[in-house]
């Protein structure tokens, strides 16, 4: 066997073992900080109830996030996420968050570790839409190269043009490559819109919008699949808040 090649497939394994090595490292490093921001006082107890069923941990690794990266949060309202987000990203990486931001900024910026979040406020308006949903018009983020734009239980809120265009932008600012991590309460596919689940999504039109708007399909993760949730009842009742199907998915800017 020529000596040539064999030192092209000594190189290629050292590669590959390099590249192991460091997702590992990855891993462990938002896996130390993201335990101390699980910790951190600045939680509820309400937040910290919530972790069984959201698991932030496996969610973010399964979307991929590591300290180094600029990362935008979308619709972020109280904060659950971003008290989790913001000291991870602190001292290495960013961390902004757009739309839906007023509890963050009055509530949050003061605390301890979440003093380096940056807030975008771009221009657009919320109307109503389509299916007694909510619209958002057009619009940009006007910031761009972000490893990652990550939203939790939030696209069920707005109809098919609304989140066309929450796509759209987040599709702009990404860079090549970036990922998009998706988390929201499971609707059944091709049911009609009701009282009871209007706060849920289809799947697969998630899915299909997704492919419209330019994006890649990377996988999914079942870890928040409930096979008690029957998919007949809205999210907020006792029987099922707290316990609801949810898709999780992740897509990439090729």
């Amino acid at each position: 066997m020529p000596k040539k090649f064999l030192l092209i497939c000594a190189l290629l394994a050292s590669i590959s073992a390099q590249a192991q090595e460091s997702e590992v490292s990855a891993r462990s490093a938002l896996s130390t900080l993201l335990t101390q921001a699980i910790k951190s006082e600045v939680r509820t107890a309400a937040e910290v109830e919530r972790d069984r069923n959201r698991r932030p941990l496996q969610t973010l690794e399964f979307f991929g996030i590591t300290p180094e990266m600029k990362v935008l949060e979308l619709i972020p309202g109280g904060g659950w996420y971003t008290k989790l987000l913001a000291p991870v990203l602190r001292e290495k990486g960013e961390l902004y968050v757009a739309i839906g931001i007023s509890r963050v900024k009055s509530n949050l910026l003061e605390m301890p570790g979440l003093d380096k979040i940056k807030v975008l406020e771009p221009e657009f308006e919320v109307t109503d839409g389509e299916d007694n949903l909510r619209t958002i018009n057009k619009f940009s983020l006007n910031e761009k190269g972000f490893d990652a734009a990550l939203t939790f239980r939030n696209m069920h809120n707005f109809d098919a043009a609304g989140r066309k265009n929450i796509n759209d932008a987040v599709f702009q600012g990404l860079k090549k490559g970036g990922i998009y991590g998706i988390v929201d309460h499971t609707r059944r596919h091709m049911e009609p819109i009701t009282r009871e689940n209007r706060r849920r999504v289809d799947p697969v039109t998630i899915i299909k919008e997704l492919l419209d708007a330019g994006f890649v399909f990377e996988g999914y993760s079942d870890m928040h699949y409930k096979p008690d949730d029957e998919l007949r009842y809205e999210v907020g009742r006792k029987s099922v808040t707290g316990n609801t199907d949810r898709l999780t998915f992740l897509f990439k800017k090729p």
